[in-house]
């Protein structure tokens, strides 16, 4: 032992005197005092957009300003961390997405979205029915709905040549269809005479019977009975936010999120809640659970009480109710003030469908309101946009941070109703079909005229309305570096940059109610921020969405890498 001592004893010294020449951040390590230097910090903040240095302390900004502002504030014991130049902003919030949907095993096969004949989505479906044998039912996701419709015999007969004896559910890549066989109609109880649930309508063919196209609501009651049969559904929701979506978040910069459809019968909420108390949590949530349009509304009212959280403190709050308006334009569903260009359904009108009413939406803002709830609408179409916007004011209060989502046609005399009201306008702009180069694909179903403004962005901004952008993951890319871009980008409904980052930080955090805790870079604010690849405000805005992140950290500590 005496010899092995003497071998050890001067790489120990060594080691030891090194250590003490060691850099602050690897003296210590687990400091609570972190001092952020030489960084390009770009705070959301207009009283001072830009610093040098930012002390955190506890998860908490100190200070922040010049180095040698900060410094002053840091002591002795702080972890000096240097930012080598880059860009450092607030974390990214995405109030709109689907993170559970997104992730989730329970859809078992994925279509081809660029198929172009429907009867060659029949091995695919053949071979996901042979790789389950033993599920109640067979789902899966992607087919475009046109491509069905041009098929030449009844899109059903397609899936019952694969079965008759086990129900197949196929989601279409909007989420606002749904094509089955006749063994899903049958234990759904629909039949030739079954009437439009609220919300939805069942395709018919000519001699009145389904062709297995359910439309918006119609195929939601389908999805709901289908998930139900899968014994571990919720497991699968659980696995797929821990293993997949919060990583993802993660990793694209976004510390706050809002769940766009808390589908509270399938205990989405209850699985938020397990991950939350498990200290597995890498996000800011606020869920917003589902309004089901054919539910009773006195029992749903009641329920939704019930299910209300919000404590400050917690990541976690149930505080939000998701309802819909309308459908969607390509869908010919999206509720619009004029007739669309063709007749896809052949019922009493053809300007739409409303999920839920203007009148509906108002008796719900007056039950849930005071509660503590916001809500979250989807509203696509102008007279869509407009009941909403009604509804609001019928019953809506100063007490109210509703917004409506999507926007994509509003009518200018609504513009200045978003300010009037305080509503937020949430647009998704990563999409490419949001882009002004494809506006007028939608032509083919309403006037041109229509399409020259999509999503009006500037002209909302223009008329004092609060600005949130986000991305309806996973309709469209999680990355906000393609939103951001594409915002920047959209002549004539273009935001500048600064606009932008704010829809996707602070004014976002107001929907959130978080807005004096995050969203900018202050003192006495957490320390939600990333770090980035490059410096967006010095780059082309084309390369914009090249942008990486770097590391994400909530309230001070890292989650990503």
């Amino acid at each position: 032992m005496t010899d092995l001592f003497k071998i050890l004893c001067p790489i120990l010294f060594l080691l030891l005197a090194c250590g003490s020449d060691l850099p602050n951040e690897q003296e210590a390590p687990n400091s609570k005092e972190q001092l952020y230097i030489n960084g390009q910090i770009y705070t959301v903040n207009p009283q001072q957009e830009w610093a040098e240095a930012m002390l955190i302390v506890d998860g908490v900004i100190e200070a922040i300003g010049t180095e040698a502002e900060v410094d002053i504030a840091a002591s002795e014991q702080a972890t000096i961390i240097d930012l080598e130049n880059k860009m450092v902003m607030p974390g990214i919030h995405d109030v709109h997405l689907h993170p559970l949907e997104a992730a989730s095993d329970n859809f078992q096969f994925i279509l081809s979205q660029t198929e172009t004949d429907p009867e060659n989505y029949a091995p695919d479906v053949a071979d996901a029915l042979e790789e389950n044998p033993n599920a109640n039912w067979i789902i899966g996701w992607g087919f475009d709905m046109y491509t069905l419709l041009d098929a030449t015999r009844s899109p059903i007969e397609i899936l019952d040549d694969i079965s008759t004896t086990r129900p197949i559910a196929i989601m279409e890549q909007t989420s606002h269809a749904v094509w089955v066989n006749s063994k899903a109609l049958e234990l759904a109880g629909i039949n030739d005479d079954s009437p439009n649930p609220m919300g939805g309508i069942i395709m018919r063919e000519e001699n009145g019977k389904s062709n297995g196209i359910m439309m918006d609501n119609a195929g939601n009651l389908i999805i709901d009975l289908a998930i139900s049969s899968i014994p571990n559904n919720e497991q699968n929701d659980y696995d797929g936010l821990i293993n997949f979506a919060l990583p993802e978040l993660a990793k694209n910069g976004i510390t706050s999120i809002c769940d766009a459809r808390t589908y509270w019968k399938r205990n989405h909420h209850l699985t938020w809640k397990k991950v939350e108390n498990e200290g597995a949590l890498t996000v800011r949530a606020n869920l917003g659970l589902w309004l089901y349009p054919n539910e009773n509304d006195a029992s749903q009212i009641n329920t939704l009480k019930s299910l209300y959280e919000y404590d400050p403190e917690s990541f976690l709050k149930i505080n939000q109710i998701k309802l819909y308006a309308d459908g969607i334009v390509i869908n010919t569903t999206s509720a619009m003030h004029d007739d669309f260009a063709f007749d896809l359904f052949e019922l009493e009108s053809n300007n739409g469908l409303n999920y839920v009413s203007q009148d509906r939406i108002a008796q719900y803002i007056a039950e849930l309101e005071n509660i503590g709830f916001d809500f979250h609408i989807h509203a696509i179409g102008d007279r869509g946009v407009n009941e909403a916007l009604n509804a609001i004011q019928q019953s809506g209060t100063a007490a109210g941070r509703h917004r409506l989502t999507h926007v994509e046609y509003v009518n200018p005399s609504d513009y200045p109703r978003f300010a009037a009201l305080n509503v937020t306008a949430d647009a998704q702009v990563a999409g490419d079909f949001s882009q002004p180069e494809h506006w007028h694909d939608n032509d083919d179903f309403v006037h041109p005229s229509l399409n020259e403004n999509i999503i009006p962005l500037k002209s909302l901004h223009q008329a004092n309305a609060r600005i949130a952008l986000s991305s309806d993951w996973d309709v469209s890319s999680l990355n906000p570096f393609i939103g951001l871009q594409n915002a920047v980008t959209r002549f004539p409904q273009e935001l500048s940059l600064a606009e932008a980052i704010k829809a996707y930080t602070i004014n976002a955090a107001y929907i959130m109610r978080q807005d004096e805790k995050v969203g900018s870079l202050e003192v006495n604010k957490e320390a939600d921020f990333i770090i980035l690849s490059q410096n967006i405000f010095n780059i082309n805005p084309t390369e914009i969405s090249q942008t990486t992140v770097l590391e994400t950290y909530l309230q001070g500590e890292l989650v990503y890498p």
